[in-house]
């Protein structure tokens, strides 16, 4: 079968959506079918712009190209998921987030645009169309799907995507260092920790990987550590290599992973494959559907002094960390995540 895989593309930027949309078409195409990426550009700023995304997509045809027929489509981002098929299943990563949950919260850009509200209408509309006619509806997470319901009114399955290479994940030691790899930026909420290691013990280290969106704002959290006094207690790894990356969840004490209502996150399930407990915030979305607090992890209000009190814990009793890892392996396991689930459901 012809399948095509509709994502949205913002240039220069990569996360877990891009390996997605890898994993899945790598996946087809082991599976014997011939698989290919269709990427929209998408720019939102300024509000026309926006706009004119959507347009685009409705406007585009994918039936066939160059006399090949598309039998099939999975769409994975909005707008890109606008584009008409007579045959189009979604497995939705999130919606346009500043339109639905992010509306009212800080994160939020677009209700400060000159007609924000009729965008988000637009939006809303354009949404509620494209999905409702889909054979096929899938998310990533229950928390995706809890939002689809919320504010679109529509029922969806949820297959969780399997970290890739998940068999490469190993277990060494419960070290000396709390580990958070993610992209640097305020979503994440890296400042709240370097904040909660005001009030750890000085022994206490977190160490960070991953990219920023924007070098200034690296830059202002690497001055707020210097006001909190805590340069020494942080490194900053910057981009690692996949081994690199292995390696530290191997070693680290615990998994940090605070992000603002994330959609999934694939820091959880891979903390647990290297049988590490995850600290995470009671919003921070995906994360709580594999964190059960004091099991296999630690949920805790976003709060520094709560969160640094939990970390301190966890540092002066390492049997915890030990705890918790063993039974977050148990669960990852437990949970059967696997690329068969996934490609057997979407076709």
């Amino acid at each position: 079968m012809n399948i095509a895989v509709l994502n949205t593309q913002i240039p220069f930027s990569s996360g877990g959506a891009e390996v997605l949309a890898e994993d899945l078409i790598a996946s087809l195409r082991e599976r014997g079918h011939k698989a290919t990426l269709i990427t929209v550009p998408f720019k939102w700023h300024p509000q026309q712009s926006l706009v004119d995304s959507i347009l685009a997509c409705k406007l585009m045809d994918i039936d066939g190209i160059n006399g090949v027929k598309i039998d099939k489509v999975i769409g994975l981002r909005f707008p890109a998921w606008l584009l008409e098929h007579s045959d189009k299943a979604l497995w939705i990563l999130h919606q346009h987030r500043a339109a639905y949950e992010l509306w009212e919260t800080q994160y939020n850009d677009l209700a400060s645009m000159p007609d924000g509200g009729r965008v988000r209408d637009l939006i809303f509309n354009q949404d509620n169309d494209a999905i409702s006619t889909c054979k096929k509806v899938y998310t990533i997470s229950h928390n995706v799907s809890g939002r689809l319901l919320k504010f679109n009114n529509i029922d969806s399955g949820v297959l969780y995507p399997p970290p890739r290479s998940m068999e490469k994940f190993y277990h060494e030691e419960y070290g000396d260092y709390f580990f958070f790899p993610s992209r640097i930026t305020p979503m994440k909420r890296q400042e709240l920790v370097i904040e909660a290691l005001a009030h750890c013990s000085p022994s206490v280290r977190v160490v960070f990987a991953g990219t920023a969106d924007d070098d200034k704002y690296l830059e202002q959290l690497k001055q707020r550590a210097v006001e909190l006094k805590v340069t020494e207690n942080i490194t900053w790894l910057g981009h690692i290599s996949d081994n690199e990356k292995l390696q530290y969840y191997a070693q680290c004490l615990m998994v940090i992973f605070p992000a603002y209502d994330e959609d999934y996150g694939y820091i959880t399930p891979e903390a647990m494959l290297s049988s590490k407990g995850v600290i995470t915030l009671t919003d921070s979305g995906g994360a709580l559907e594999f964190v059960a607090d004091d099991v296999n992890g630690i949920v805790v209000a976003p709060d520094a002094l709560l969160l640094g009190e939990k970390m301190d814990r966890i540092w002066s009793d390492r049997s915890l960390s030990k705890l918790y890892g063993e039974n977050a392996l148990e669960k990852i396991v437990s949970m059967d995540i696997s690329w068969d689930r996934v490609i057997g459901s979407l076709l």
